[in-house]
């Protein structure tokens, strides 16, 4: 059986550790863009450009931390590697997708009041939830689809994770970890196809609520010249969104009796079930749970980058990546090189840098990765024990 992480939340020391890291990334990246753009295209990379760049990978970042978060949840509690769980981030946009679509379903009707060039009155398309709540208050109801689908999506992604784990995954728990790869990786392709079957192939717009459309000035915020950092607002939700998921998570697993169990059991499944503690019930929940955080991922991307049936595979990818870098077993791991491995993508996505080397915004992720894991075998946080066959 295999040992997983001991402590889930982290010790004080390796967080401060982090956050020390963190610091001397942010003013160490600024030195090194600013020198090498200025050596390489003779621009001036300033503190704005900077902090714009930080603020465009926060967004990936953000999905990348969920994702990540998700995958150490089950890789910690159940011991299973599953590369399925993109196809979650997947069906969690593609019900912001159908939410707003049946939101805004529509009937005809005749207005009497208008008509066409030969007199006749016309016929207008009416959304049926203005039959059902009114104008103002449909009107409401079809531009806030988006936030709406949140509170459809958590039972649904609930189910979909109880079905995956009680239907297929419990079976792999103890198969070497190249028959769990094979076989969720499986699921996720028929997950992806099916998908592609019902909604087609081509990415479909769901669009932010009216409220959130537009952007913020950093530059005025931060005390610059005013349209120097503009930030579009739903991106500004999406990552304190991923930030309130992130803490309740965290929350959940630290202060709650049932977190409590569920971190003892993560340390040492044996003991706690000599106990009489039913740990498989608690870890099938869980990954319900990580199912939801997966799923409410893909919804507040939805508006960021239109969903198409291949999203759940191009994120999986990289957040095993950020899994691995984080430390395999580290929640807090997982969450840190999210956010660090999107801002270091969107870095590399700077056109002078990419006129310097072609395709890095490309391969930077992989680099930092294997950078990483020769100097930390264990990634960022990851301790000895996480994983011992």
């Amino acid at each position: 059986m295999s040992t997983y992480v001991e402590n889930p939340s982290g010790t004080l020391k390796s967080t401060f550790l982090t956050l020390a890291f963190l610091f001397a990334a942010f003013w160490g990246s600024f030195l090194i863009l600013r020198t090498v753009i200025g050596f390489s295209s003779g621009d001036n990379f300033s503190i704005q450009q900077y902090i714009l760049q930080i603020l465009n990978g926060l967004d990936k970042g953000s999905a990348y931390a969920l994702i990540a978060l998700g995958l150490t949840l089950i890789f910690g509690t159940l011991g299973v590697v599953n590369f399925a769980h993109g196809a979650l981030f997947m069906l969690g946009a593609f019900v912001a997708v159908t939410v707003s679509n049946l939101l805004s379903l529509s009937h005809k009707v005749v207005d009497e009041t208008r008509t066409d060039f030969l007199g006749n009155p016309l016929q207008v398309e009416v959304p049926y939830m203005y039959d059902l709540f009114g104008q103002a208050a449909g009107d409401v109801i079809i531009d806030w689809a988006v936030p709406i689908s949140i509170i459809i999506a958590i039972p649904i992604m609930v189910a979909i994770g109880f079905i995956m784990e009680r239907g297929l995954i419990k079976y792999f728990y103890k198969r070497p970890h190249a028959d769990q790869i094979l076989v969720t990786f499986g699921l996720a392709i028929v997950i992806q196809e099916i998908v592609k079957y019902f909604y087609g192939a081509n990415p479909i717009p769901t669009p932010a609520p009216d409220a959130f459309v537009g952007s913020f000035d950093f530059g005025i915020a931060l005390g610059f010249q005013a349209n120097e950092i503009i930030y579009p607002y739903w991106r500004l939700v999406y990552f304190f969104f991923s930030v309130v998921i992130i803490g309740a998570v965290f929350a959940f697993l630290q202060f709650t009796t049932f977190g409590m169990v569920v971190r003892a059991g993560m340390a040492d499944r044996e003991t706690v079930g000599i106990l009489g503690i039913n740990i498989d019930k608690r870890f099938t929940i869980m990954f319900g749970i990580a199912a939801a955080v997966a799923g409410l991922a893909g919804v507040m991307y939805a508006p960021i980058n239109s969903p198409n049936y291949h999203m759940g595979m191009d994120f999986l990818v990289l957040s095993f990546v950020v899994v691995v870098v984080g430390g395999m077993g580290s929640l807090p791991g997982a969450v840190a090189a999210g956010f660090l491995l999107g801002i270091l993508e969107s870095f590399a996505s700077i056109s002078q840098v990419i006129d310097m080397i072609p395709g890095i915004n490309q391969i930077i992720i992989y680099l930092v990765a294997i950078i990483i894991l020769l100097t930390r075998p264990r990634g960022l946080m990851g301790r000895k024990g996480v994983m011992e066959e």
